[in-house]
């Protein structure tokens, strides 16, 4: 039987490496093997951060790919954790019954919907706030170049 709080606080916690996707899918989830990807090339624009500084034009790309896989998953807990427990036990524990425990919601699964909402919409909005700040002042460098 697939837990929701379990899901949820691995979509959470470990969602960005697909930990939430290889419990509810199993080990040949092509989606659970995709997220790891985004999350370590935005970790790797935060090594380029530390590296090359705040310019660095590659990072203001890199950077925002961490930030919307946190994001993505959070949204993905909060799903899972505001499920029904009909949906849940329909969805992901088909042979019993709807009425099954594993779907029930608990403090456990809130404390998961809670922080998700909290941590998601923060790394959200500050993922797009580094993206753009940076993409505005290298027009805004670009443009006084040109006018010299």
């Amino acid at each position: 039987m697939k837990n929701k709080t379990l899901a949820a606080w691995l979509a959470f916690v470990g969602g960005p490496l697909g930990l939430h996707r290889f419990y509810l899918h199993g080990a040949g989830d092509l989606l659970g093997w995709a997220l790891p990807v985004p999350t370590a090339l935005g970790l790797y624009g935060l090594e380029r951060i530390q590296r090359y500084g705040v310019d660095d034009h590659w990072s203001w790309v890199l950077v925002p790919l961490l930030g919307f896989t946190i994001a993505g998953c959070a949204l993905t807990a909060i799903v899972y954790g505001l499920m029904t427990r009909e949906r849940w036990n329909a969805r992901f524990n088909r042979p019993f019954p709807e009425e099954a425990a594993a779907g029930a919601t608990n403090w456990l699964t809130i404390g998961a919907v809670v922080l998700s909402l909290l941590i998601g919409a923060t790394v959200l909005m500050a993922s797009i706030a580094f993206s753009f700040q940076r993409y505005f002042e290298y027009q805004v460098e670009e443009g006084r170049k040109i006018s010299q």
